[in-house]
């Protein structure tokens, strides 16, 4: 079975091994003549990001480049992206990388065009429409990894330098117009990244299944996404060059994605706060928190897991579920606490107050409190 394909869900994904061949022809497509690549300083100086600003310099698009993001991207990332976007006269983003250059890239051709600050756009009601939507840009995304998802959102995840909270940026046109899904771009990625990004894809899926809300779609897409995770994250781990595998840790990451329109639970609502923090790899935060969370979710959740685990063929239902996660994540070689990743125990009140304000809260099937939310982290650290 060739694994490609031209889809629409819920934008236009061009999905295959070699793909970032037509970059050039997506830019033209989405009305892009001078387009700005975002990346992280990771990724700026590696041949898959040469390779891009090679085929955008011989369609005369330029070769511009903009790598000054942080792993949990700030307001001042934004603000400098912005300068060179401006400075530059772009008219386009090429948000390219992992979920920090996918989120920043989006708000560079997001906030291109407004006045306000951007914390004024913050997914709160109806707080998107003060956005002006002649002032954003067009966004073509080349996700880099496996996991966040970003590639077909929404919404960006920015966090805030002074209070270090992340905050959910939202607009309907934050959707890039056109997405390059090319698993060969994920070939180098080490290991250690590999694991984290995906158990991230790997926790979307979960925690949108698990989510009370009512989505049947989501909910079908959260199962396959699950699936494909739990075959061929161990291949892409243990070969990075296995493209099979790397092709299907794509589809579940931006499966994931479009899954937690349904709601996300306590694993986000736990990781935001501590990556803000302390600066930690999301996924691999995620992945960390998992296992308390599925049993601090028992109660509500073990009849439905048990369909999910007979789904991905794991014996045992919820426990046997459980048990999995936990080999899964030994497997990968995940930490089994928080402290092994830097973080401490002196600060648990003050990330159980901003767990307890973060939007995932709301998608948990037990309802979260102060008292439960800093057991929870008491036994995550």
């Amino acid at each position: 079975m060739t694994l490609t394909g031209n889809w629409s869900y819920p934008t236009a994904l061009k999905f295959g091994a070699g793909r970032i061949a037509e970059l050039a022809e997506a830019c033209v497509g989405a009305g892009i003549k001078n387009p700005l690549l975002v990346t992280d300083r990771g990724l700026a100086g590696l041949p898959i990001t040469a390779q891009a600003l090679d085929i955008l310099d011989a369609a005369g698009l330029g070769r511009a480049m903009f790598s000054e993001v942080d792993p949990n991207p700030n307001e001042k990332n934004l603000a400098a992206g912005l300068e060179v976007y401006r400075a530059g006269g772009h008219d386009g983003v090429i948000a390219f990388g992992g979920g920090s250059g996918l989120d920043l890239g989006k708000m560079v051709a997001f906030m291109s065009g407004q006045t306000r600050p951007v914390w004024e756009f913050e997914d709160i009601g109806d707080w998107w429409t003060r956005a002006d939507p002649a002032g954003i840009a067009r966004i073509i995304a080349v996700p880099t990894t496996a996991g966040t998802g970003s590639e077909v959102g929404r919404a960006s995840v920015i966090t805030n330098s002074e209070t270090h909270v992340k905050k959910i940026i939202f607009h309907p046109k934050v959707l890039p117009s056109v997405v390059i899904c090319d698993p060969e771009l994920t070939v180098g990625m080490p290991k250690a990244i590999t694991a984290g990004t995906g158990m991230d894809a790997f926790a979307h899926c979960l925690e949108a299944y698990c989510s009370p809300h009512y989505h049947p779609m989501s909910q079908g897409i959260a199962l396959e996404g699950m699936r494909l995770v739990n075959t061929y994250l161990p291949r892409a781990y243990d070969d990075g060059g296995d493209l099979e595998a790397r092709a299907h840790m794509m589809s579940a990451a931006a499966m994931g994605a479009v899954a937690f329109q349904k709601g996300l639970g306590a694993i986000h609502a736990l990781s935001h706060p501590i990556g803000a923090v302390y600066n930690t790899h999301h996924g691999t935060t995620n992945a960390v928190v998992m296992p308390a969370v599925l049993a601090f979710n028992r109660p509500a959740v073990a009849e439905r897991l048990e369909r999910a685990a007979a789904y991905l063929g794991i014996a045992g239902g919820f426990d046997g579920f459980c048990a999995h996660v936990l080999d899964l994540r030994a497997r990968l070689g995940i930490p089994e606490k928080l402290s092994q990743m830097g973080v401490g125990s002196d600060r648990i009140d003050e990330l159980t107050a901003m767990a307890l304000e973060d939007p995932s809260v709301g998608g948990n099937p037990v309802a979260m409190t102060p008292e439960n939310t800093k057991a929870l982290f008491q036994a995550v650290i």
